[in-house]
């Protein structure tokens, strides 16, 4: 590993300001999983490392009556056992319980999880699916973004070299409404996903009729994907077996998977189109079963 200068600034603006400077040179440093990986390997050699975990207020879950706020700092197992997320919003407890180990996810961070910005990262499916929004800090003050425009492409976003993420804001949840997180891969657990489908829907008040919904599709593409199509199919419709099966063929459809070393892309396809028919029969399920 090449040697690096090693900052722990105190507040945003010294962090920024540190960003800056180095224009370029700098690495932000969070919980660190995925970056001292690439700099061992040397895929990454940054001349510095800006350490966050001294800055306030970036670890912290709260919520309030808009929704939830998590900070760029909170660590993926403090989302999975988190009692207002398991209670509010499930499907993001599901989906940081399928990240890594438990070692990992208690040094894994949301924010690195996704500035990381890997294809196959956990948190974006369920994130989107729910319409999170992304806030950002810069020399030019605070912006805001819808979380599915954030990532570019593989190891790319839209953060500039002065910016930081600094927390995500998710909505609250409609009345009859439920998500869920499926991620398929080799192994159990401890691996990439090599596809993962989010579904978030929300139903009418006898959980028959199709109101709203979301599929966001991982693994599949450059970034995370909407299967907007196969969404079309579904909103303001009475749900059905043979209905959910064409969405789901269609969602295949609309994923732009690769071949390589883990699936081939044909292989790809056919797990999205069977893990969104369960996504969205799991959620309808946990509805009937007492849900929002």
């Amino acid at each position: 590993m090449k040697n690096f200068e090693y900052v722990v600034p105190k507040s945003l603006e010294e962090a920024i300001s540190l960003l800056a400077q180095y224009d370029g040179k700098a690495k932000i440093m969070a919980g660190g999983t995925d970056l001292l990986v690439e700099m061992r390997s040397r895929e990454l050699q940054p001349e510095v490392l800006i350490d966050l975990k001294r800055i306030p207020n970036l670890d912290s879950i709260d919520d309030d009556n808009e929704g939830l706020r998590i900070g760029a700092l909170v660590r993926i197992r403090d989302i999975e056992t988190s009692q207002i997320i398991q209670e509010k919003f499930s499907i993001l407890s599901q989906a940081a319980g399928t990240l890594g180990s438990v070692q990992v996810r208690n040094k894994a961070t949301v924010g690195g999880n996704l500035c990381h910005a890997a294809p196959s990262a956990d948190m974006a499916p369920a994130l989107i699916g729910l319409g999170a929004v992304a806030r950002f800090v810069g020399q030019d003050g605070d912006k805001t973004l819808p979380l599915e425009e954030f990532c570019l492409g593989p190891g790319e976003t839209v953060l500039r070299a002065d910016q930081i993420l600094t927390e995500l804001r998710v909505p609250n949840m409609a009345a009859f409404s439920e998500g869920v997180y499926l991620k398929f891969g080799p192994r159990r657990a401890m691996d990439l996903a090599v596809v993962g489908v989010a579904a978030v829907l929300t139903m009418d008040s006898t959980i028959t009729n199709c109101l709203d919904i979301r599929i966001v599709l991982g693994a599949v593409a450059p970034t995370p994907i909407r299967a907007r199509k196969a969404e079309a199919v579904l909103r303001g419709n009475k749900l059905s077996d043979s209905l959910t099966n064409e969405a789901a063929k269609i969602a295949s459809e609309e994923a732009k998977p690769i071949t390589d070393i883990r699936a081939s892309d044909w292989y790809r396809r056919q797990i999205v189109e069977v893990l969104v028919k369960r996504s969205i029969n799991q959620a309808v399920d946990k509805l009937k079963a007492g849900g929002k």
